[in-house]
């Protein structure tokens, strides 16, 4: 009796799996990859899973790259970093139709997954989706849209799975210059991402870190290979145009920093030398400059010390950006000068001395359209530590 109940217990769990099977063996599981668009929260591409039924019943996209926009103090949580991203699911219908809106091409990797390994993916997606799971803490570098079905295929196809990385042309980029090349083209978002970023992603990014950038996942999933679960196969068995747009434009804006910049520093330029011809600080330029450079250095170490983004710490930005310099301004503002600012402005100049220091030992690669900021930042202090005694009663 027992023998016959364990062989009926051993036949309902090969029916079960057999049934399994079956079903996996309807589904069809691909990689979308969604072209950049015009706007900066489209700059980077998107990815995403589709999960078609061959039966026609459902075709379904899971999206990691979602986010409520009702969620309580969203604004706030999302410069703090405590912004928690979701997986959601629309049909592949109204996917399309959102791409073709916005005129982005998109592209379809068909995955050649074994019935075994689709079921899996499939329970994956479906015990991701619970409502107590589809939440993660969102990061642009490393837990992202991309980096979750990255992982999700690590996951399932386990040591199956070979990126090939080795067959990579060497190139190695920082994750800085990763970003520029989707940037570039909005030179005023290439320089805040610059001026929030710190010199932790400043190091070459590894072949499978890349591919938190879409393009680069889809690259990967090219070169990659299902191997040991019988014979070596690619893990696309097939790729598709599914929307086909032209490339977003990648000409720069010709209002941009590079000669705004240039601009601002031949002004300085040119006081600094009336006012030493006419022996006058014109100090009112100075009030306003360091005003600007001390709230943005209260942002940069705010994002570096008061937030949960690992991408803003260590941002050398803050040796020219200084948050000091805002009391400097209200210092400089003053009938009377205090004795301390003297010694103030010479520290702000080693410091920003310091942070041409840092750019050309490459610690940190600063904007390329900041060099005329530091230019006159070393300008103004030198001229105001020399001169300033001469123009402007000192008061203990």
């Amino acid at each position: 009796m027992i023998r016959k109940k364990k062989v009926i217990g051993i036949l309902f769990v090969l029916l079960v799996s057999l049934v399994s099977i079956a079903k996996a063996q309807q589904y069809r599981i691909s990689l979308l990859t969604c072209d950049p668009g015009d706007e900066l929260y489209m700059a980077f591409g998107h990815s995403a899973i589709r999960v078609l039924d061959k039966s026609k019943r459902t075709d379904y996209v899971f999206n990691y790259g979602t986010f409520n926009f009702n969620t309580p103090n969203f604004y706030g949580k999302f410069a703090s970093g405590k912004l928690d991203y979701m997986l959601s699911v629309s049909t592949y219908s109204d996917f399309l139709a959102a791409y073709h809106a916005e005129g982005r091409a998109v592209r379809e990797q068909v995955l050649d997954l074994s019935p075994e390994q689709t079921q899996y993916m499939l329970e994956f997606l479906e015990v991701n989706y619970m409502p107590d799971r589809r939440y993660y803490r969102y990061d642009f570098f490393f837990d992202n849209c991309a980096t979750r079905i990255r992982d999700a295929m690590d996951l399932v196809l386990g040591d199956d799975l070979v990126w090939n990385d080795d067959q990579k042309v060497a190139d190695e980029k920082t994750f800085r210059n990763l970003i520029d090349e989707y940037v570039l083209r909005m030179p005023w978002a290439d320089l805040g991402i610059d001026l929030a970023l710190g010199a932790v992603i400043d190091r070459d990014a590894t072949p499978q870190e890349e591919q938190f950038l879409p393009d680069y996942m889809e690259q990967a999933f090219a070169r990659a290979e299902i191997q040991g679960d019988g014979p070596t196969r690619p893990l696309v068995r097939e790729s598709t145009v599914i929307l086909d747009f032209p490339k977003p434009d990648n000409s720069m804006s010709s209002i941009n920093p590079y000669w705004i910049f240039w601009l601002i520093a031949i002004g300085f330029i040119a006081i600094t030398f009336i006012g030493f011809k006419k022996k006058k600080l014109f100090i009112g330029f100075d009030i306003a400059l360091f005003s600007i450079l001390g709230i943005l250095g209260i942002v940069i170490f705010l994002l570096w010390f008061a937030t949960d983004h690992s991408a803003t710490k260590w941002n050398w930005n803050i040796l020219w950006a200084f948050p000091g310099h805002l009391v400097l301004a209200i210092a400089l503002a003053k009938k009377n000068l205090k004795i301390w600012v003297r010694n103030y402005l010479l520290a702000a100049l080693i410091l920003a001395d310091a942070a041409v220091v840092f750019w050309i030992m490459g610690w940190e690669s600063f904007h390329p359209s900041l060099i005329p900021i530091f230019l006159v930042v070393i300008l103004r202090t030198n001229y105001l530590y020399y001169n300033i005694e001469k123009y402007k009663p000192i008061k203990a």
